[in-house]
């Protein structure tokens, strides 16, 4: 006589089988559409020979690619990118930092300052950058005319119109339009330290430095490498800050990749898109390396 060791359990319905899979599949079908798929076209569009008027003439192999490794500015505009990447993000996440440390403290008009700071990112970046493009005008920029009112410049300069005098500026706009978005999460992190750690640490002895060194920075990690992988993607990638100042001119002189791509595109659509492919490897090298590097997913 044999037992039964258990009865079977009741049986799932079709859709209770496919799990989760009916809940996210939107946002896969959206990723695949509005990401991939992009992405798909753009590298093959990279090996394709296409008119200005955009006919396809046919396949162009790794013509374009050796082509765009050709150009004589290419090597000048990739170093001119990772500068200008460096310089932005360690200068905007080193004033955030300071910044987000202010605005955690109490002080008379510390809600009046927070709501300042959303300014320059509540507006366009493209409009603050020709906001600045006019007030660095040679003729009618409040710059210009403020210095030589104050017998600071003889003569009007052409701020802009050099490229060693462009790139400090442009690098300054985007330190400006970046601070606010970065400022905001590192202010979100710190508020996040539990106060009973600062008093524990207080009772031990340890200085303002050591705690901050210790305790804050410690607990802030999350936060920080949020700020600093969103702002090296964003500023890599950044086009209206350079478009809406000097559209990457005199000729490249200032443009970085992404900027580079769309200059392209006005004399060689499959070059333009092979410029892209290599900016979002970049992107993604740059990314990962920086992940591994931090190891983001390890505990403190």
């Amino acid at each position: 006589m044999s037992l039964k060791t258990g009865a079977p359990g009741p049986r799932r319905s079709g859709l209770a089988r496919l799990g989760p899979l009916p809940w996210i599949a939107p946002a896969v079908i959206l990723i695949l559409l509005v990401v991939l798929w992009p992405v798909y076209e753009m590298v093959h569009t990279s090996f394709l020979r296409i008119s200005t008027s955009g006919f396809v003439r046919g396949s162009a192999g790794f013509d374009k690619y050796t082509k765009l490794f050709g150009e004589p500015d290419f090597y000048s505009v990739l170093g001119w990118t990772v500068v200008w990447t460096v310089a932005v993000v360690a200068l905007t996440m080193v004033l955030s930092l300071a910044l987000a440390q202010l605005f955690n403290q109490q002080f008379p008009g510390r809600r009046l300052t927070r709501w300042a700071l959303i300014a320059p990112w509540a507006a366009s970046v493209l409009m603050t950058s020709i906001g600045f493009k006019w007030m660095l005008d040679r003729t009618a920029g409040v710059l210009n005319t403020a210095m030589t009112d104050l017998g600071l410049i003889d003569a009007p300069r052409d701020w802009l119109g050099d490229p060693s005098g462009a790139k400090p500026w442009m690098i300054l706009i985007a330190v400006f339009v970046s601070l606010p978005f970065t400022t905001y999460t590192l202010l979100a992190g710190l508020q996040t330290v539990p106060g009973e750690v600062y008093e524990a640490a207080k009772v031990d002895g340890t200085t303002g430095w050591q705690t901050y060194r210790l305790i804050t920075l410690p607990l802030l990690r999350p936060a920080l490498l949020v700020g600093l992988v969103i702002n090296l993607i964003n500023v890599f990638n950044s086009f209206p800050v350079i478009w809406g100042t000097t559209q990457g001119g005199p000729d490249s002189a200032t443009a970085t990749t992404t900027v580079f791509a769309f200059q392209l595109m006005n004399t060689d659509i499959g070059e333009s898109a092979a410029m892209s492919v290599v900016n979002f490897a970049l992107i993604v090298v740059m990314v990962l390396a920086f992940l591994k590097v931090s190891r983001w997913n390890e505990e403190s």
